[in-house]
């Protein structure tokens, strides 16, 4: 294509009616088709299995947990509708350790162990590039819940999907234009040093250029690093915008150790919430975040504007006003992101509704049923907003939330369009064998 609008796929039976399972529409009208919606009788009682891949140990053990929560509570909601085509739907759920090697072990075991109809998951990004190529032998749909440009860039295959979460490379063409447009053009970036962080220094070092900005200093930080003092002296003095994008367990300290150094003097502050992500922001030592900016994928606390979806999704998953466990305060959930899983699952429902999916022998028409999906209207089935997805390209697009850190909270001060985080496609995963 040549503008920066994702070609849709044409309007076809099949592409109404999968558009209208991914707004839960299709439970309303089950007269449609034979073995559509949540009250058609499937011709087998068996659950449908997906195979959960999930963090519950490494470097993305806290997103795993909120992950987890997220889906079993989505899960639990598809149930009680009904399933998928009249059967309940089961999470069969592995560790991966964060770890590459075994996510694409923990996809065989889903294939050819516990019988799964798909696999479902995965937050890190290495995680994501070292199991898809495994999936695409498989012959098992493989749908992550990452924000990496590694879907939409062709970098994987057509067994692999992005439907419930944007990418990065959208997310920084999105709001490029608010950081050179309100906090500076030198800026310096300190971004993890993985296939994710290597996103962010790419496509923002480009998007930023567009802005008449430019990147200063790139500091790469790897994941695993448990101080961070040494680093920020390499920030120049003229910066005037610092760019942080961190993850994994040590987020507190790099925050704290941030503060410590820049004292009551430092540049605009424009941080990927990844880099607070579980970590509530009244924590001691963070003082200094009064004023600072944060992409949201979802905003943590709820906004005087709060939709009603918003406010039934916090009530399923268990998360207050504030971000955190109802149960527990100092729990504070991984929101911003945690949303993919519960829309993920939504579309593979509605997928599986489409194609009147019944078993394995069922996978590509189900991968064919979301190809041919456009928009995704807000709703219960995508609570963090209006989203459309590029079948072409496997990679849904959405709206993204800057928010400033005012009295000690998040609040929004800028939400983008759809439209401003569109970019040319690179691949076309539709004329691609199966």
């Amino acid at each position: 294509m040549t503008d920066k609008t994702p070609t849709r796929a044409p309007f076809t039976r099949r592409a109404a009616l999968a558009t209208l399972g991914a707004t839960g529409a299709s439970l309303a009208v089950p007269g449609l088709l034979p073995g559509l919606g949540g009250t058609a009788q499937a011709q087998s009682g068996d659950p449908i299995k997906i195979g959960f891949q999930v963090h519950r140990t490494g470097i993305g053990a806290a997103y795993g947990r909120w992950y987890d929560r997220t889906s079993q509570a989505a899960v639990a909601r598809i149930n009680d509708m009904g399933g998928i085509n009249g059967r309940p739907v089961e999470l069969v759920s592995e560790d991966d350790g964060t770890d590459p090697k075994r996510g694409a072990e923990v996809l065989e075991k889903f294939a050819n162990q516990s019988n799964c109809d798909v696999a479902f998951g995965t937050l890190f990004s290495h995680v994501v590039i070292g199991s898809a190529p495994r999936a695409a032998e498989l012959k098992l749909p493989y749908f992550v819940v990452s924000e990496g440009h590694h879907v939409a860039s062709g970098m994987l295959n057509r067994y692999t999907l992005q439907p419930g979460i944007t990418d990065v490379k959208s997310q920084v063409i999105a709001m490029a234009p608010f950081v050179g447009d309100n906090l500076g053009k030198k800026v310096t970036m300190m971004f993890a040093d993985f296939a994710f962080g290597h996103d962010h220094r790419d496509f923002f070092s480009e998007a930023i250029k567009e802005q008449g900005g430019k990147v200063i200093k790139m500091i790469a930080i790897p994941p695993t690093e448990t101080s961070f003092t040494k680093y920020f002296p390499q920030i120049p003095q003229e910066t005037e915008v610092l760019y942080h994008v961190m993850v994994g367990p040590a987020v507190l300290t790099f925050v704290k150790e941030m503060g410590e150094f820049f004292g009551p003097s430092r540049p605009e502050i424009f941080g990927y919430i990844d880099s607070l992500e579980a970590v509530s922001i009244d924590s001691p030592g963070l003082e200094f975040l009064e004023g600072t900016y944060f992409w949201e994928g979802n905003p943590r606390y709820a906004q005087t504007d709060q939709t009603e979806f918003d406010k039934a999704f916090r009530e399923a998953v268990g998360v207050d006003d504030s971000g955190a466990s109802i149960t527990d305060p100092a729990d504070v959930s991984t929101y911003a992101h945690m949303f993919g899983c519960w829309e993920t699952l939504n579309v593979i429902k509605a997928g599986m509704e489409a194609c009147n999916y019944q078993g394995p022998e069922d996978r590509q028409a189900l991968i064919e049923a979301v190809e041919a999906m456009t928009e995704m209207p807000a709703s219960m089935d995508h609570p963090q907003g209006d989203k459309l997805f590029n079948g072409k390209t496997h990679q849904v697009f959405g709206v993204q939330y800057i928010s400033k850190v005012e009295d000690g909270m998040l609040k929004v001060v800028h939400t983008t369009s759809i439209e401003d985080g569109f970019y040319p496609d690179e691949v076309d995963y539709t004329t691609q064998p199966f």
